[in-house]
């Protein structure tokens, strides 16, 4: 008698992506200013990664690096306006070519035209308006059809598109959706259903009154204060009049707050709506599904909006993934993880082969006993191309974070590169000891009890970079040791 196996089913995969959500807005991550009841859950059903971080903390850098598995050197995206070769292997080109039916909808941000456009999708449908950006109200689509305004909320329409597809599927294939959001980026515009949430006192972080003290003229330059920067379009309403500087700063800090987590509570409702679904097709079980977002952001830590910077509020990445076949529920996985590494562990779920080309390293053995193990990260390395753009003025500056300690450069230079201003700055450096001063209020970069600790960065930093073939700007020194 001839035994028969069975071959174990694929799973099914869904990335939802965010913009600009930061962890400490989510209710896992210990949020104190509001709730993530939907996103919490696929933590408690599968993992909740403590240090997932950017390894280029802007939007377009960011969705490339998640799409490709490679460094922004590597990929191209290097600013908002350096477009993605498409045609370049990826996650969804590697999984296509193993037979999963494949989806895009919602914001791609990488580009459009003739080989930018999303390439390797059964079905995509992006958002186009606002260069990219789109719009969250009546937004403008584009597909392999053309362009289209839909009608309505921007976050529902996309998850509605999204799960139509997978519904709209005559096949048994695998398949995979990313559903990204535009949400909560600016100019965070709420729907009508939670315009009123969130008007109580928004607690105001510790990080507040940041006096910058110790902090580099590069870190000083930028322009994301919330008391200074937020514009009227950001604010939908003039500041009352009669406020000092101190109180007037304090009021847009809770008008801004108020908006941005009335967008992530419509975030929340949609991560809900396609975990409800998912469980009514049967399919959560064999569902590898992701939440996270491009990178974090500064809900007024330090006194700033936005990110950009090597610092923990934007540094840090929310990542939450349930997968109950394969993954135990309640874990909380604290090793380092990158968003490169999001490709070659999306593929070893999948069980199909990653591109040589690929970079970082599978967690998937980190979390499941069904993968093998990769030696655990030591360290990770960031890069931030964009010098000097002409909103945020953010200077342009690389680094290495280990367990403990962070060490930037801020070399301050564009290459010419788009969206760069063509300023060239001085080079600064700043040290910071996370275990000391997790909040990153005290740079000891010049404080003599940690240069050999600086040092050593130094040649760490030199070696993380040569790893993923990067080159060190001309003004940096080369450091002893290496």
């Amino acid at each position: 008698m001839t035994e028969t196996t069975t071959t174990p089913r694929r799973p099914n995969i869904v990335m939802i992506l965010t913009d600009d959500h930061a962890a400490h807005a989510i209710g896992a991550y210990g949020s104190v200013v509001n709730t993530t009841p939907r996103i919490d859950e696929i933590a408690r059903a599968g993992v909740l990664f403590t240090n997932c971080f950017v390894t280029n903390a802007l939007c377009s850098p960011s969705r490339a690096s998640i799409l490709t598995g490679t460094y922004s050197h590597v990929n191209g995206v290097t600013t908002l306006v350096t477009p993605i070769d498409a045609s370049q292997p990826t996650f969804v080109s590697q999984l296509k070519a193993a037979g999963y039916r494949t989806a895009i909808v919602g914001k791609w941000h990488m580009g459009h035209g003739d080989g930018h456009d999303p390439q390797a999708f059964d079905y995509w449908d992006v958002l186009v308006g606002q260069e990219g950006q789109g719009e969250y109200w009546n937004p403008l689509f584009l597909s392999a059809d053309g362009e289209r305004v839909e009608e309505g909320y921007a976050t529902r329409i996309i998850t509605r598109l999204a799960t139509e597809w997978v519904d709209s599927l005559d096949t048994d294939d695998p398949w995979c959706v990313l559903i990204y959001h535009k949400a909560p980026h600016r100019p965070w515009e709420p729907d009508d259903v939670h315009r009123e949430d969130y008007s109580a006192p928004i607690p105001v972080p510790v990080t507040w009154d940041d006096d910058y003290a110790t902090r580099s003229a590069s870190a000083r330059r930028s322009a994301m204060r919330v008391a200074d920067h937020l514009t009227l379009t950001d604010l939908k309403q003039m500041p009352p009049e009669g406020l000092s500087y101190e109180e007037e700063g304090l009021w847009k800090y809770q008008r801004y707050m108020e908006d941005y987590l009335r967008c992530v509570a419509s975030v929340d409702d949609a991560v809900g709506e396609v975990i409800d679904w998912l469980r009514e097709r049967g399919d959560f079980d064999d569902t590898l599904l992701m939440y996270a977002s491009d990178q974090g952001f500064f809900l007024g830590d330090h006194g700033w909006f936005d990110k950009r910077f090597m610092y923990e509020e934007s540094l840090r990445m929310p990542l939450v993934m349930s997968y109950p076949r394969a993954i135990a529920a309640g874990q909380a996985h604290d090793g380092i993880v990158t968003n490169v590494d999001f490709a070659q562990s999306i593929l070893a779920f999948a069980g199909v082969a990653s591109h040589e080309r690929m970079q970082g390293r599978s967690f998937a053995g980190d979390i499941s006993p069904n993968h093998p193990s990769a030696p655990p990260s030591a360290g990770m390395y960031y890069r931030y191309w964009e010098n000097d753009d002409h909103n945020h003025m953010a200077p342009a500056h690389y680094g290495y974070r280990d367990a403990r300690y962070k060490l930037i450069f801020f070399y301050n230079d564009g290459f010419g590169l788009p969206g760069t201003s063509g300023a060239q700055y001085p080079t600064d450096w700043e040290l910071y000891d996370l275990e000391s001063d997790p909040t990153e209020v005290r740079n000891v970069y010049n404080d003599p009890a940690y240069l050999e600790i600086r040092e050593r960065l130094k040649v760490e930093m030199w070696r993380a970079q040569a790893a993923v073939g990067d080159a060190p700007h001309p003004l940096q020194p080369v450091p002893d040791g290496v």
